[in-house]
């Protein structure tokens, strides 16, 4: 099975989450956090910060690592780390998503995940307890 490893931002700000809405491919649709695949020789936090630069315009600061998904699709292995960030300012263009919210914990669950995704949300959730 092919491996894909990619990066999300998981942006935050005054105590919301950023979520994107695929508008391309095989998982068009669903919602996901923002973010790609990291190029050959690209560091995690250096590939998050071309992403996020290419999808929606705009700058970040990577801060740490929340959490690693290892997800089975049924075509692919995902293997997805997942940083916190903040924007440097507020402005964001949506390049490839066809849809953005900002959803704060309590709305968390009012869009559709991608599979991967929902693993972590529940991280999200894990660091309120």
């Amino acid at each position: 099975m092919k491996s894909i490893k990619v990066v999300a931002a998981i942006i935050v700000k005054d105590e919301m989450i950023f979520a994107t809405q695929r508008g391309y491919g095989e998982f068009k649709d669903g919602w996901e956090f923002p973010g790609g695949k990291i190029e050959s020789g690209e560091s995690e936090q250096a590939a998050l910060i071309r992403e996020i630069k290419e999808e929606l315009k705009a700058e970040i600061s990577v801060g740490k690592l929340l959490h690693v998904v290892d997800y089975d699709y049924p075509s692919f292995h995902l293997t997805m780390s997942c940083y916190l960030c903040t924007l440097k300012s507020d402005s964001i263009t949506l390049m490839e998503h066809e849809a953005a919210k900002w959803l704060r914990m309590d709305d968390i669950d009012s869009v559709e995940w991608l599979p991967a995704d929902i693993e972590v949300v529940e991280a999200l959730k894990s660091t309120r307890k």
